[in-house]
């Protein structure tokens, strides 16, 4: 099966976190301009087809990741000086889950029904 990111399809990620009542308007304003670095580290990371949407105090994240070694990218992505720069504004405005597995910050979720 021929893709668009290669021969096999992207794996598919979902994660859930809060976000901080009284700083959501910022949340939603600093995603309005997410910095040129940050958006390239994400594309040099195989991260895809990646939104953010909200809920009732609810952050869910949706991407697709095209690369062989995800744990390898992610640990170039958290190296990242531009990325870590806007982890360190973002991170304050949010609450991750208590249930999160040990290193995760956004909570992943189980996919259990996928239909293209």
């Amino acid at each position: 099966m021929k893709t668009l990111f290669g021969s096999k399809p992207p794996r598919r990620f979902a994660m859930i976190l809060r976000v901080r009542p009284e700083r959501f308007e910022e949340y939603k304003r600093q995603h309005q301009a997410v910095w040129p670095g940050v958006l390239a580290r994400i594309s040099a990371s195989k991260m895809h087809n990646y939104s953010i949407f909200h809920r009732d105090g609810w952050l869910f994240s949706y991407f697709e990741y095209s690369g062989d070694d995800f744990e390898a990218d992610m640990k170039l992505m958290a190296a990242d000086v531009e990325m870590r720069r806007w982890w360190s504004i973002m991170e304050p405005m949010q609450i991750p889950l208590a249930s999160r597995e040990p290193g995760e910050w956004w909570a992943r979720m189980e996919e259990i029904f996928h239909h293209d």
